[in-house]
């Protein structure tokens, strides 16, 4: 007999790797020191929403996760063959077309971008400065994992993966957690999907990776693009909404869209 559910693996869905509420302040700290523009208090001044307070763990929440436009990020495969770390180099590149970042490839040393295959059967990335909470992310370990790439894994799931975990590394959230719009939840039909067997999510897991939306003000977010390359293919049994959803459900793609492009010219100009 057939599984009904597959792992986020085996359906090849990142997952995210969120910071513990506990290390949220000082994940916001690191990220302000990166980018002063990270820092959500001007913006929450000047708009003033009822009910809002500058309280240290909001402010934590609200905080964005941008690397420093022109900044240098080093980053160092832990493992993986020549021909992985080769496939990977070039399509995690093709974000500087747009990106106003450079990534230098170490062989050695500190590396604010740390890459394994080995890590888990899983593919997931830190996002943004979240990298550098050693707490979270040790030094000695991987700040991005590519489980199920291989040497001869094609070249369409190559640029599908690791172009979307390297967005991820630069700030950018999975598409279906916009909070401008987007996905409307068949909420039970989630909870029972991802906490059944044999994923076996927690309700706390299965929100904080599919239902939750993010900040607005943490992201500056542009409009849902159902074409953008970190959103992931969700079964239309899922969603309730919009209509342009109910019948197909989100599609697989597998590169960066036009308006990923501008939102991350926009990020790093």
């Amino acid at each position: 007999m057939s599984k009904k559910f597959q792992t986020a693996a085996e359906a090849r869905l990142c997952v995210d790797r969120v910071v513990p509420m506990d290390l949220k302040r000082e994940a916001a700290r690191g990220a302000i020191a990166q980018n002063p523009l990270n820092d959500p208090a001007p913006y929450l001044l000047k708009v003033k929403r009822p009910g809002v307070a500058l309280h240290p763990l909001k402010m934590a929440l609200e905080t964005g996760k941008r690397w420093k436009p022109g900044q240098t990020l080093r980053v160092r495969f832990l493992d993986g063959s020549k021909l992985q770390r080769q496939r990977v180099t070039e399509q995690a590149n093709t974000w500087l077309a747009d990106a106003n970042v450079k990534f230098l490839w170490v062989a050695s040393g500190a590396a604010e971008l740390r890459i394994s295959f080995t890590a888990d059967p899983g593919s997931w990335s830190a996002v943004g400065t979240d990298c550098l909470l050693t707490q979270y992310f040790p030094k000695s370990g991987p700040t991005m994992n590519f489980g199920w790439l291989r040497d001869d894994t094609d070249d369409v799931e190559y640029r599908r993966v690791v172009v979307h975990e390297f967005g991820h590394a630069l700030g950018c959230i999975h598409e279906h957690q916009n909070p401008q719009g987007g996905i409307v939840w068949n909420v039970p039909a989630v909870l029972a999907m991802f906490g059944g067997p044999p994923n076996n999510w927690s309700e706390a897991e299965i929100r904080s990776n599919i239902i939750d939306k993010y900040s607005l003000d943490q992201l500056n977010a542009t409009r849902f693009d159902v074409k953008s390359i970190m959103l992931y293919a969700f079964p239309k049994a899922l969603i309730k909404g919009p209509p342009s959803l109910l019948a197909t459900g989100t599609p697989e793609n597998t590169q960066a869209s036009s308006r990923d492009k501008a939102f991350i010219r926009k990020m790093y100009p």
